[in-house]
């Protein structure tokens, strides 16, 4: 951050300045500072799509989703073949529960880039919450053939087949899930999806 601003000292309108300044800062959780920093870079460079973008990845962790979908559709203006925008404008939605939306978003992430593993999670994760599990499960498949070591979507068939009450497939892909990531342990013992598996004892000697 020091040598960013000894930069901007010398060029208080370098864009490029702002923006890497504004990473430094989000990494280390000094999200406000970073998103102010952002639109610093965006007064001087309103065209600036990878300066939108960041924002929004940032202002939809913070769960400000509404903005973060506004910040993904300036990236969208600029750059319309922007994948990485279109799907995590499709998170943004899926988080508001505005899923087919969501879907559309993703769907559009795809058609520019079809082998976009995390649109393919992403989708079938949306397509979860919407309850249509046979489609869910084919993005989730799409994902895994892309990327076979993609926790994520080992995790969400298993949170697929917990609420279809399968609890050998369940515990299945939770198994595949945590050996890639363990985090995916913690996740699961409190992910409502695994309710009506719970009690199961397989189920709960995974977890512990």
């Amino acid at each position: 951050i020091a040598s960013w601003d000894r930069a901007l000292e010398f060029k208080p309108d370098y864009p490029d300045a702002w923006y890497g300044r504004g990473v430094a800062l989000g990494n280390l959780g000094r999200f406000e500072e970073a998103i102010a920093s952002w639109d610093r870079a965006l007064e001087f460079k309103p065209d600036y799509h990878e300066a939108w973008f960041i924002r929004g990845v940032v202002l939809n962790n913070l769960g400000r989703f509404e903005q973060a979908i506004a910040s993904y559709d300036r990236a969208l203006e600029i750059k319309p073949d922007y994948p990485d925008a279109w799907n995590n404008r499709g998170i943004a939605l899926g988080n508001l529960g505005r899923f087919e939306e969501a879907i559309a978003s993703c769907d559009r992430a795809l058609e520019i880039k079809s082998d976009y593993h995390e649109a393919w999670g992403n989708r079938g994760y949306v397509l979860t919450c919407m309850g249509r599990y046979k489609d869910a499960l084919e993005s989730c498949d799409r994902a895994i053939k892309i990327n076979p070591n993609y926790a994520n979507a080992y995790y969400n068939k298993a949170c697929c087949y917990g609420l279809q009450n399968n609890v050998e497939l369940a515990i299945e892909n939770l198994q595949r899930a945590i050996n890639l990531d363990v985090e995916y342990q913690d996740m699961a013992k409190t992910d409502k999806d695994f309710e009506q598996i719970r009690g199961d004892e397989r189920f709960q000697s995974l977890l512990s």
